[in-house]
This record gives C-alpha cells, sequence and structure tokens, in this order.
C-alpha cells in the first residue's frame, strides 16, 4: 500500500524536491498528496506546483490581524480593516487557532505521515494532538546541538571557537512543543574542514539532508507499517501508561513517544569543502 505525504515547507524546497525524487526511483513507497507552506513568495510551492502536487497557502499573518480568513490554495492577505494582535496571551491564542485549523485541512489529506521539511513554525498541541506519532521534522544539527532557526551559524561559530569539529542533521518526531529535541529516528554526520566557510558547511549540511529525509521518511513509513500489521493480528502493544515519557521543552507537559520508534540509522557525510 501507498503511503500518504503532506509536506510543510517555508522555504526553497529543495527537501521537498529530494522526497518527490525518491518516489519514482522507488526509495520511497509514497507519494506526496499536499503542500503546506506559510510563505507566499516560497520556492517550494513552485516545486510542488511543477510536480503537480496540490499547494495550499497558510499565513499567520491573518490569524494576528484579526482576521481568521485563510486563502483555499492561494495566498490570502489581513485585509485593510484588521488591526494587528499585539498582546502575548492574544497572540498565544491566535497562533492556536491557527494550528488548529491548519491540523484541520492537513487531516482531510489523511496523511500516513506528516514531513516538516523546512517549516519555519513552531507548531503547538493544537496541530500535534491530531496526529500524534505522525509528525517528523528535519533539523540541521545532531541531537542535542544548537536547536532553533540559527543550527548552521550557531555550529559554524562554535567550531571557529574550538569548541566541535563536526555537525550534522537529524530528523525526529515531533510529539510535543519542544524544540528540535523529539525522539530521533536518523542522523547525518558532516566534518568541518579547515577550509570550510559558513556557505560551503551550509551547503554540504543541506545536500546531506537530501538523503537523510528520503531514508528517515522510509523508516518512519516501516515502524507505522508493522505497528499496523501487530494492531490486525491482534495485539495490543504496550499501553500508553507504559511507554517512554518525552518531556516537552520547558513546559511540563508530556506526550508519549511513538510506541515502536524505528532504530536510529547514522550517516555520515563524506565531502569536505575544497
Amino acid at each position: 500500500m501507498t503511503s500518504r505525504l503532506v509536506v510543510l515547507a517555508s522555504g526553497a524546497g529543495t527537501n521537498l524536491a529530494a522526497i518527490l525524487d525518491a518516489i519514482p526511483e522507488r526509495r520511497l513507497h509514497a507519494e506526496v498528496v499536499a503542500v503546506m507552506t506559510n510563505r507566499t513568495g516560497s520556492a517550494a510551492a513552485a516545486v510542488a506546483e511543477r510536480a503537480g502536487v496540490p499547494v495550499e497557502y497558510w499565513l499567520l499573518s491573518p490569524y494576528l490581524h484579526g482576521s481568521e480568513a485563510v486563502s483555499e490554495g492561494r495566498p490570502g492577505d489581513a485585509g485593510p480593516e484588521s488591526s494587528p494582535v499585539t498582546s502575548r496571551p492574544a497572540r498565544a491564542a491566535a497562533r492556536r487557532r491557527y494550528d488548529a485549523d491548519l491540523a484541520e485541512a492537513v487531516a482531510r489529506a489523511e496523511p500516513d505521515l506528516v514531513v516538516l521539511a523546512g517549516w519555519m513554525h513552531l507548531l503547538s498541541s493544537s496541530f500535534l494532538d491530531q496526529f500524534p506519532e505522525r509528525v517528523i521534522n528535519l533539523h540541521p544539527a545532531l541531537p542535542g546541538q544548537f536547536p532553533g532557526c540559527s543550527a548552521i551559524a550557531d555550529a559554524w561559530a562554535a567550531f571557529e571557537a574550538g569548541r566541535i569539529t563536526d555537525t550534522g542533521a537529524m530528523v525526529h518526531y515531533v510529539p510535543d512543543e519542544g524544540v528540535d529535541n523529539g525522539p530521533v529516528i536518523a542522523t547525518v554526520e558532516v566534518p568541518i574542514g579547515p577550509d570550510d566557510t559558513l556557505e560551503s558547511l551550509r551547503r554540504r549540511i543541506q545536500d546531506a539532508e537530501h538523503e537523510l529525509i528520503v531514508a528517515a521518511i522510509a523508516q518512519a513509513l516501516a515502524a507505522r507499517q508493522r505497528q499496523r500489521r501487530h494492531a490486525a493480528e491482534g495485539g495490543a502493544g504496550p499501553s500508553a501508561r507504559h511507554r517512554p515519557r518525552h518531556p516537552a521543552h520547558g513546559r511540563g507537559l508530556q506526550r508519549s513517544r511513538p510506541a515502536d520508534p524505528p532504530p536510529r540509522r547514522h550517516l555520515r557525510w563524506p565531502g569536505l569543502a575544497n
């Protein structure tokens, strides 16, 4: 059975392209059934459209400006008479409404897996609770190192300070609102050479990500298929009460880890700048 993927992407879409390329090569037994983007200028949307994949634009700004009219497959706008949401509680509530509406749109595509491939928006439980054990994220750093959107620059600064000689990327489950710290599916290690620059390192990490994201999706889908077979054969599996827990980052919340996570795969990316 072909698995269904929904990809959320904000940027250039190179990892989305790697996923799409892997499907006809049969490195992934899946199809990308929808792409969601939160930026009107996202190149990922163009990548999806060229491949014939439906695209929906989900902009946060209408929610932060008090207007919840979101586009149906095309860029939207807050409208001339909307007023910005300024208080912290109001902004948090607006973001959760956005996440809930986004989750509803993703659910309509009936995904087996939701892939965050350069998605520049922290998802709340309003989204994540709708897809337990089905959301994975690609992050350009190794586990426990350099969370957040400046991971590559932070790794470069650490290299220049003599603290590290390698960096890399990982794909992990997103069970809660923690930042880049969910259960790890796969990692790739990228050595930093003496002739590297920040930009050459960035390019090599991105190249390594393209192989990593495909391998990690394949592993996550295989784990999900094993769970389904086990359930079909009448196995109850471990109860949620007895599964290992993953604490949310700085929030005191807890969500269960995937019941049957795939074994972690570790790759080493060989190329160094000349």
